[in-house]
């Protein structure tokens, strides 16, 4: 995939002192950025984000990702961890959701740079 990047700088381009974002909204973006980073995750989180009116049990998510349970099991750690699915036990199997809240630290943040 090629991307084309405008290189072409005005005066105000380079002046000192340019927007920074804090530390700790860079962690958060990071967790989210880094928790989507991996292939199998990301491909894990569209399956549940696009099942947006009902939850997905793990017990589904081996064979439709080709992985084993223990690799699922840390997947979805990740991604509850950055805040991007919530999970709810019901009896012996987790069920996922999407957080509509879990990207909006990433897209304000692309947001802003466009």
């Amino acid at each position: 995939m090629t991307m084309s990047v405008d290189l072409t700088l005005d005066s105000s381009t380079c002046l000192p002192g340019g927007a920074t974002i804090s530390p700790q909204r860079a962690e958060q973006v990071a967790l989210v950025a880094k928790a989507l980073s991996d292939p199998v995750r990301l491909r894990i989180f569209h399956h549940i984000a696009a099942s947006c009116c009902s939850s997905v049990c793990a017990c589904h998510l081996p064979e439709v990702f080709g992985v084993t349970q223990p690799t699922l099991s840390h997947h979805l750690k990740k991604l509850v961890e950055a805040g991007l699915v919530n999970r709810e036990m019901r009896g012996r199997w987790a069920h996922f959701t999407p957080r509509p809240e879990g990207l909006a630290a990433l897209t304000t943040l692309l947001g802003e740079l466009s």
